[in-house]
């Protein structure tokens, strides 16, 4: 069977949104380095499956795109799983950030967030 090992997407500050990653989810930084396009990246997860994060060094600059949920082939949202879903939620507002979208549904509970680029997480606890 396939297992998902790593999505990569583009963000405005790389070292921030690195540290902001491992902080919620008790991630580590895996690999940082040079990559495509005389940008760095980052690799931020566990051992087995990671989220390779990258910036040009310009992209602070760049539009955020718009809304994903209309546009073919656009990122609507990473979720992660968590053992402790109000520990991450009491972590993600000491940042500054608002959860939405509570929910609980079967087999688990949830909520969303947005990232400061705008990139919508979902958080979700299994029972």
């Amino acid at each position: 069977m396939a297992r998902l090992e790593h999505a990569n997407i583009t963000v405005s500050d790389l070292d921030a949104t690195a540290d902001r990653l491992c902080e919620l989810f008790g991630w580590r930084r895996r690999w940082q380095g040079a990559s495509i396009h005389g940008g760095r990246s980052i690799h931020v997860g566990g051992a087995n499956d990671y989220l390779a994060i990258y910036s040009r060094g310009d992209e602070g600059g760049a539009p955020k795109a718009p809304d994903s949920y209309g546009h073919v082939g656009a990122l609507n949202h990473i979720g992660v799983v968590v053992d402790d879903l109000d520990a991450v939620e009491r972590k993600v507002v000491s940042i500054g950030l608002t959860p939405h979208s509570h929910a609980d549904y079967e087999p688990g509970r949830r909520f969303y967030f947005d990232d400061p680029d705008g990139i919508e997480f979902e958080v979700v606890q299994y029972d």
